[in-house]
C-alpha cells in the first residue's frame, strides 16, 4: 500500500465510526474547505491542508511522501525520537505508525473534543448543557498544550528519512464503536457482568498480565450496572462536572480508559460505577481494528512502545 492509501483508511475508518455521525464530519471539511478558499498571502500559506479531507486535527501525515509504498510498519502507542532510532536500528521499517498525537497532532488535541459533546447528547444530557460544559475543559486543554515542544519526534523520523503519521481519534473511535456495540448486545446485571465481557478481549487479556487490565475503580463487582456507557473517545478525558448531568440522565456504569481523582470523586459523589478497561489495551485494541485491514493488504506489522499486537485475520 502507499503512505497515502494507509493514512486515507484510518480517517475513513474513523470517520464511519464517529459518534457524530459522517455526514456532520462531511460537513466540517465543507467548512474548512470554504475558510481555506477565503484567504490571501501568508495566511493562506500557513493553513494545514490535512483539514481539507482530515476532520480528525489529532491525527496526521507527520513525515514522508505520501507516494511511498509501504511494505512493513513500525507501530507504537507512544513515538519519540527513540522509537524512530529503534526503526533505522531494525532496517526494512517503511513507515512508523504511533496512536498518541505528535507534531502539529499535539496542537489540534483540543479541536476533537467537540466530540463529547454529541457522545454527552446521544447519553440523554441536553446539546446546549453538553456544549457549556465542554467549553471550560476545552479550553484547559488548549492552554496546556501551549508551548510544549511538539516536533522531537517529527524531527527524528525528518533527519533519519522515516515516514510517521499519529492516529488518534480515529483509533479511538474504533475502539468506542466495538465497545459500546458489544456492550449493547449483551444482558449485563452486574458491573462483574461488564468485567467477563472485557476479560475476552485479547488486548485485555493481556493488559491483565501486565497488571494493566479492567478494575473497578468507583464501586463494586456486586453493584447493579444500569445503564452501561463507553467514553473512550474524544482527545482527552472531558467535563468533570458532566457526570452529574449522566447520572441524571440514567447512566449507571461508565467503561473508560483513566480517570483523574477529581473526576473520580464526581463519579462517587453520583452514585455511579466506573470501570478503567485498561489505557494501553485500549488504544491497542483501536489500533488493532485499523491494522486488521492493512494487513489484509500485505503490510507486515512489528509493534513496540507498549502496543498490544492481535491480528483478527487469523
Amino acid at each position: 500500500m502507499k503512505l497515502k492509501d494507509i493514512f486515507r483508511k484510518a480517517v475513513e475508518m474513523g470517520m464511519e465510526a464517529d459518534p457524530r455521525g459522517k455526514e456532520r464530519l462531511e460537513k466540517l471539511l465543507k467548512r474548512s474547505s470554504e475558510e481555506y478558499e477565503k484567504l490571501e498571502g501568508r495566511d493562506k500559506e500557513v493553513f494545514d491542508k490535512q483539514k481539507l479531507d482530515n476532520p480528525f486535527e489529532d491525527s496526521r501525515l507527520l513525515y514522508g511522501d505520501p507516494e511511498k509504498e509501504v511494505k512493513k510498519v513500525l507501530v507504537g502507542v507512544d513515538i519519540t525520537p527513540g522509537e524512530i532510532l529503534i526503526a533505522d536500528r531494525l532496517g526494512g521499517i517503511d513507515l512508523v505508525i504511533g496512536h498518541h498525537p505528535r507534531g502539529i497532532g499535539i496542537m489540534g488535541l483540543h479541536d476533537v473534543m467537540h466530540l463529547q459533546e454529541n457522545v454527552l447528547k446521544e447519553w440523554g444530557v441536553p446539546i446546549n448543557v453538553a456544549e457549556a460544559l465542554m467549553e471550560e475543559r476545552i479550553k484547559e486543554v488548549e492552554r496546556k498544550v501551549k508551548g510544549a515542544n511538539i516536533n522531537q519526534s517529527v524531527d527524528a523520523a525528518r533527519l533519519l528519512d522515516i515516514p510517521l503519521i499519529c492516529l488518534h481519534t480515529p483509533a479511538d473511535n474504533l475502539v468506542n464503536k466495538h465497545l459500546t456495540d458489544l456492550i449493547g448486545s449483551k444482558e449485563l446485571e452486574t458491573v462483574g457482568d461488564v468485567l467477563e465481557i472485557l476479560y475476552d478481549i485479547p488486548e485485555y487479556h493481556q493488559g491483565r498480565k501486565n497488571c494493566d487490565g479492567p478494575v473497578v475503580l468507583v464501586g463494586s463487582k456486586v453493584r447493579s450496572a444500569g445503564k452501561v456507557v463507553v467514553e473512550m473517545t474524544g482527545g482527552t478525558q472531558g467535563s468533570k462536572k458532566s457526570y452529574e448531568k449522566l447520572s441524571q440522565a440514567g447512566v449507571g456504569t461508565l467503561i473508560g480508559m483513566h480517570l483523574s481523582d477529581e473526576h473520580r470523586k464526581e463519579v462517587e459523589k453520583h452514585h455511579m460505577n466506573y470501570v478503567i478497561a485498561g489505557h494501553i489495551a485500549s488504544d491497542s485494541l483501536g489500533m488493532n481494528l485499523f491494522l486488521d485491514e492493512i494487513e489484509k493488504e500485505g503490510v507486515e506489522i512489528e509493534s513496540c512502545s507498549g502496543f498490544i499486537r492481535h491480528s483478527r485475520n487469523k
